[in-house]
C-alpha cells in the first residue's frame, strides 16, 4: 500500500525540510530586478543622451515633440519641435520619460510572472515552493489597497502592443543614416531588443486567454483554424516566459546603456556595413 510523502513545508518563517538552495533563485531575481529598477530610474530623468544618430532609447520612445533646440531629438519627433502654447506638466517638464515607462512598467509589474517573482523575492509570501513565509496569510487574490491594480494586466497588454509596433519601428529607422543605409553596432542592439521585448509581450498569459482561450472546440468554431494557430504561437512563446521577461528586460536597459554612452562620446559606434 503506498504511503504519503512527509510534508517538506514546516511551521514558521523560512522553514522547511527542503536541502537545496531554495533562497538562491528569489535572491538573485530581487537583486537584479532591484539593479535594474534604480537603473531606468536614474535613465529616465536624465533627459539627456537618449539619442545617437538613428538610435532612440526604448525608455524616450516616442518622441512626440522634441525641446525648443533639441536638433537631436527633432528628427524624431513626431510632430517637431514643442510649441510654445503647448502646456506640459509639471512632470515631463524634467523629463518626458516619466510618462512613457508608465505602461511598460505596469504591463511587467501586472504580469503573471512578475507577481510570483516579487511575491517571493519582496514579499516572502511564500520564498519559495514548501518554505514558511514571512506574513502567513492565505492567498485571497489581489483585492487591496494598490494590489487591485494587478487586475489590469490585460489593458496593460493592449498598450504593451502598442509599444511593441512603436519600438519595432524605431529599429527599422536605425538602418536609416543621413549617407544611406547602413548597419551598426547600435541596429544589431536595437533589433535584439525589440525581438525580446516581442517575445516577452507574445507570450503573455492574457494574450493566449485573448487568441484562443475561450474556444472550447477549435474546430467547431468560424475561423478555428486560424484561431488555433494563433493560440500554438502564443502558447510557444509562452512556455519560455520566464527567460523572455528577464532577457527583455536587461536588453531595454542595455539598449538604453549603449545609446547614452555612444551620445555622450565614451564609445563610437562601429559601422558594420
Amino acid at each position: 500500500m503506498a504511503t504519503a510523502a512527509p510534508e517538506v513545508r514546516v511551521p514558521g518563517v523560512f522553514t522547511t525540510r527542503r536541502h537545496d538552495a531554495w533562497w538562491f533563485p528569489p535572491l538573485v531575481q530581487g537583486l537584479g530586478f532591484l539593479a535594474f529598477s534604480i537603473y531606468t530610474t536614474w535613465a529616465a530623468l536624465q533627459n539627456a543622451n537618449f539619442v545617437h544618430g538613428p538610435y532612440l532609447s526604448p525608455f524616450y520612445a516616442p518622441v512626440l515633440w522634441a525641446a525648443p533646440g533639441d536638433t537631436a531629438a527633432f528628427h524624431h519627433a513626431w510632430f517637431g519641435y514643442k510649441p510654445d502654447w503647448l502646456p506640459y506638466p509639471g512632470f515631463l517638464r524634467y523629463s518626458p520619460a516619466v510618462l512613457i515607462l508608465g505602461v511598460p512598467l505596469g504591463f511587467r509589474l501586472t504580469c503573471y510572472y512578475y507577481r510570483k517573482f516579487y511575491y517571493r523575492a519582496y514579499f516572502a509570501s511564500p520564498p519559495a515552493c514548501s518554505v514558511g513565509t514571512l506574513t502567513g496569510a492565505s492567498y485571497r487574490g489581489e483585492k487591496k489597497g494598490l494590489f487591485w491594480l494587478l487586475n489590469f494586466h490585460r489593458f496593460f497588454l493592449y498598450l504593451a502592443l502598442v509599444f511593441v509596433v512603436l519600438l519595432t519601428w524605431d529599429a527599422m529607422l536605425a538602418f536609416r543614416w543621413p549617407d544611406g543605409f547602413h548597419v551598426g553596432l547600435g541596429t544589431v542592439v536595437m533589433v535584439v531588443n525589440v525581438v525580446l521585448i516581442a517575445g516577452f509581450t507574445f507570450g503573455c498569459n492574457s494574450l493566449r486567454h485573448l487568441v484562443g482561450g475561450g474556444a472550447d472546440c477549435f474546430s467547431c468554431e468560424r475561423g478555428g483554424a486560424a484561431k488555433h494557430a494563433a493560440w500554438k504561437g502564443v502558447s510557444f512563446f509562452n512556455g519560455h516566459h520566464m527567460g523572455w521577461a528577464w532577457a527583455s528586460m536587461f536588453s531595454v536597459g542595455l539598449t538604453d546603456l549603449y545609446i547614452r554612452l555612444c551620445a555622450s562620446g565614451v564609445l563610437t559606434d562601429p559601422r558594420l556595413f
